[in-house]
């Protein structure tokens, strides 16, 4: 079992280490990781349903598309990520129960009375402090969890407090549960990197050929480019979404009422139309031409619409309302 001591918390270099040490490393592995505030979001998701997109924006936070699959969920630097990447058998490469256990083993030590529940939950009197999630490669598994221990609850809260009513998509929907942070559990205080280390103590005594392996220097070359060519791109991030229709209303400060529904494929808009009680000496049809085909994403439709002096269309209309009712 080789664990990877993990220090960087770039939360676009960790998704890509957790691929790279999967296709690159034959023998079992394991790792501990944190991210700075992030949103992560599961594979088969529609990132823009998941997100409070304005919150998002406003503190910069960055969002990223990992492997697997289940819901979206907000990192910080008091959440601790798990994962194991094992070999297996393909009737039994899926078992939450098995890859959690460890981590209940440490926590039953410490006198936490933690337990698994539902399909792939961690929870401490009800409350969730742990989700799972697996992907699946060849013969091996892709094992993550997180551990909320001394997470900021309201920075959750705001992250991932998505408008369910501008989406109708097949998309997979997160569900919220009522979260707790481990620390609030504890008999007596540590903080989240004793909490790693008596983890990792636990893995090296579980494991009897456990060795301790840091990613050279050529690894982190190529996780670099993994970063480039897929965990920081919109493509990954935001277009691989599965499609839907947005709609959206916005009551601006001097132009009136508009309201906007689109269509979005693959992540580019192929049908919109623009409605309201909003004055223009033009008609919209120019603007939803110009917008058709484009990526939804801010920086194209900002793109799109400099060729346009916006005022002709939507009369006392300022350019951040307009954009602001298409996220």
């Amino acid at each position: 079992m080789l664990i990877f001591k993990r220090h960087n918390t770039d939360p676009y270099f960790n998704l890509a280490t957790e691929e790279y040490v999967l296709k690159n490393f034959e023998e079992d592995s394991f790792m501990l990781w944190r991210n700075t505030p992030s949103i992560i979001v599961g594979k088969h998701q529609n990132t823009l349903a998941e997100i409070n997109v304005d919150y998002v924006k406003q503190n910069n936070i960055p969002v990223v598309r990992r492997l697997s699959g289940g819901g979206a969920v907000f990192h910080d630097l008091g959440n601790l990520n798990f994962t194991f990447i094992q070999k297996g058998k393909e009737e039994s490469l899926i078992d939450f129960r098995k890859y959690t256990e460890p981590i209940l083993e440490v926590l039953v030590k410490m006198g936490v009375s933690a337990r698994f529940e539902g399909r792939n939950d961690l929870t401490i009197d009800g409350m969730k402090f742990s989700g799972n999630a697996e992907h699946i490669w060849k013969n091996r598994v892709l094992h993550h969890g997180t551990l909320l221990f001394s997470a900021y609850m309201p920075d959750l809260a705001r992250a991932l407090n998505a408008d369910p009513l501008k989406f109708t998509d097949k998309a997979v929907k997160s569900v919220r549960s009522r979260v707790t942070n481990i620390s609030e559990h504890l008999k007596e205080p540590m903080d989240v990197m004793q909490f790693a280390t008596l983890i990792q103590d636990h893995i090296i005594e579980k494991y009897p050929d456990a060795r301790l392996l840091e990613l050279t220097g050529e690894d982190h070359e190529n996780i670099h480019e993994l970063v480039r060519n897929r965990y920081n791109t919109w493509g990954w991030n935001f277009g691989y979404s599965p499609n839907y229709n947005f709609r959206k209303i916005v009551r601006t400060e001097k132009g009136g009422t508009i309201e906007f529904d689109i269509d979005v494929h693959n992540g580019t808009m192929r049908h919109i139309k623009i409605f309201g009680d909003y004055f223009g000496k033009y008609d919209t049809d120019d603007i939803e031409t110009a917008l058709t085909g484009i990526a939804h994403q801010a920086d194209a439709i900002k793109e799109a619409l400099e060729k346009f002096k916006l005022d002709d269309y939507f009369s006392n209309m300022t350019p951040d309302e307009l954009l602001s009712g298409m996220f």
